[in-house]
């Protein structure tokens, strides 16, 4: 592409080189697992016998090999409200598939967890390793070899991550995820926040906290605000493994029907004995990888993809690191204000011009790579048109050239900010993340003493007891992938809001995750080493001064630590189930390399 813009096409380049081997080794591995499982003919017929005995309606036609037999890997709960409509899809898709001479089984379910019911509890500590354990599942799910193509079902955090890291390893399989949709708008975000900080300071009690968060999560589908979640979502287009334009039109619609039907049948058309094969290993490239970078930054998504995009990409033999996050950062403007950068939420920012909008003027202004093999026939240009039902036939219209709404959408050439806001910081203290796109820049540099905490409990309690109502750095420590799994600590924006609204310099600076929705409070995380495996954090004490900086790509602590002892991490508690994942602890990579424990065990 002629207009790619340089430090794009340079950070790419750098993504070809250093992976050169491991992206080889990946496809050629991909090469024998299409020549050895490529059909089912190598299954005896007792083998294949028993995967199609309760396949009533579709017997004769997976024995006989006359279509394409699509494994269906489905998430499905219903008390997650986003995977809750996954529950009728199976038996829908299964009709889809036969229209189309092919059909359909469900290959095997994966645990979907909830963020949002775990936050700030033991189970939040199962969160980060349920990613691993999705990817496991998702195997063992295709390990039947009955299949010639994959049909994901997963929208929430750590649930496309892992789907992805596990469908990877068939990637000379074709792989459509397909996703639900997000729920209608609830009370404004700006007004959740505010009960949530009245609650913190003991203003409002239970009952009232609880109808705010009902009133915004009131219904099936995805969340609505732009974290995790919704950033998986972004990431499935502009990596090409969605059908374009599906990723926030609402549940339960004609339109989601619709393009949950077209996913179906495509599936079916791009499979290895198809007119157009596109195999997953093949779709999902170093471009890809760059091009969901660019997607994340360009809309201020979560941070939580600082750890999960290292992984995905480890799955496909690409090597991806906070280096290029921040130097694609450099060069990619900010173009949505979506909260927590901004008022609005998904369907807002869908009703705007939404993700048509954004690949628009990405390809438009050589920010992403449009040379790419996407599920979709015309590739890359086809995530820049959107879905519309004419005379209830689900057709595709160039997206919109303008914004709907220049308060949630804007061009390249004036964007909300010029850098992308996720920053990469280090020092003497270690490497982290900070997004900046969501805090305001006169709070980029925070230079004041700390205090320190091994527990988020910990911190809850001093701010209740007033012991924090001053300029503080505020250090959560074994909070890493080996020390407790990795939890979020969203729990903390809260007091750390009210803090900061009091006219303090407060920052939180840890080697655990913040939420997708991780807010106004400036924010060094993920820092690595971890405080249990040789970090400096482990030397830190309560009045220590540290500096942070955004703006110099600094973190660092301004004290002599020389001659300390670490401080002790504390035993990982049981409880929870959390003692079943002692080995993923133990045996966890680093937050830059993904934080799996499954990926540093396979040597990818």
């Amino acid at each position: 592409m002629s207009n790619l813009n340089a430090e794009v096409a340079r950070v790419t380049e750098r993504i070809v080189a250093k992976s050169r081997e491991s992206r080889q080794r990946y496809l050629d591995l991909m090469a024998r697992e299409g020549d050895k499982h490529g059909s089912r003919d190598f299954l005896s017929c007792s083998n294949l016998a028993h995967g199609f005995a309760a396949a009533l309606e579709d017997k004769d036609s997976i024995a006989t090999g006359r279509g394409p037999n699509l494994g269906i890997v489905t998430a499905y709960n219903d008390m997650l409200s986003a995977h809750q409509p996954y529950g009728r899809y199976p038996e829908q898709m299964k009709l889809y598939a036969r229209e189309v001479g092919a059909t359909a089984q469900v290959a095997g379910g994966v645990p979907a967890m909830c963020d949002g019911v775990t936050q700030g509890f033991d189970g939040m500590e199962l969160s980060l390793f349920s990613r691993d354990t999705i990817a496991m599942s998702t195997a063992v799910a295709m390990s039947h070899a009955m299949f010639d193509g994959m049909a994901l079902l997963g929208i929430c955090d750590k649930i496309v991550p892992g789907l992805m890291i596990g469908a990877l390893r068939f990637g000379h399989l074709p792989a459509v995820f397909i996703p639900s949709g997000p729920m209608p708008s609830g009370i404004s975000n700006k007004e959740k926040q505010k009960t949530r900080q009245l609650y913190a300071e003991g203003k409002v009690g239970r009952a009232e906290l609880l109808a705010s968060e009902s009133a915004s999560y009131h219904s099936p589908g995805t969340c609505t605000f732009y974290g995790t979640a919704n950033s998986n979502q972004m990431m499935m287009e502009l990596m090409g493994l969605h059908m374009p334009g599906a990723a926030f039109v609402p549940p339960n619609t004609p339109l989601r029907q619709a393009l949950t039907r077209a996913a179906v049948h495509r599936l079916a058309a791009i499979g290895r004995n198809g007119s157009d094969p596109r195999p997953m290993a093949q779709v999902v490239d170093e471009k890809a990888i760059v091009n969901a970078c660019v997607g994340l930054l360009a809309t201020g998504g979560s941070t939580n993809h600082a750890i999960h995009l290292p992984a995905m990409a480890r799955a496909a033999g690409i090597q991806l690191d906070w280096e290029d996050l921040d130097q694609l950062s450099a060069a990619v403007p900010l173009i949505a204000h979506v909260y927590p950068n901004g008022a609005a939420d998904v369907n807002h920012f869908h009703a705007a011009g939404g993700i048509s909008y954004v690949i628009g003027e990405l390809l438009e202004t050589g920010l992403a790579h449009a040379d790419v093999l996407t599920i979709a026939a015309g590739g890359m240009a086809d995530y820049a048109r959107e879905p519309w039902l004419e005379s209830e036939a689900l057709a595709w219209r160039d997206g919109p050239k303008t914004s709907g709404d220049p308060a949630i959408l804007r061009k390249v050439a004036d964007p909300f900010l010029a850098d992308g806001g996720m920053r990469l910081v280090q020092g003497n203290l270690g490497r982290g993340t900070f997004k900046t796109s969501a805090v305001d820049p006169a709070r980029w540099t925070i230079e004041a003493p700390v205090r320190v905490f091994d527990t988020q409990e910990g911190v809850t309690d001093a701010f209740k007891a007033g012991e924090l109502d001053r300029d503080v750095i505020v250090v959560v420590r074994f909070q890493g992938p080996r020390a407790n799994g990795m939890p979020e600590l969203h729990k903390l924006t809260p007091p750390l809001g009210v803090l900061q609204d009091r006219g303090h310099k407060v920052a939180l600076v840890t080697d655990g995750r913040m939420s997708g929705a991780s807010g106004k409070v400036p924010a060094a995380i993920h820092i690595t080493p971890e405080a249990l495996n040789g970090g400096a954090l482990a030397l830190l004490q309560d009045g220590d001064l540290v500096r942070l900086s955004a703006e110099e790509g600094r973190l660092d602590v301004l004290t002599d630590l020389s001659g300390r002892e670490p401080a002790q991490c504390r035993e990982a508690s049981a409880g929870m189930g959390r003692e079943l994942f002692a080995v993923f602890r133990h045996l966890a990579g680093g937050a830059e390399q993904g934080g799996s424990a499954m990926l540093e065990m396979a040597g990818l």
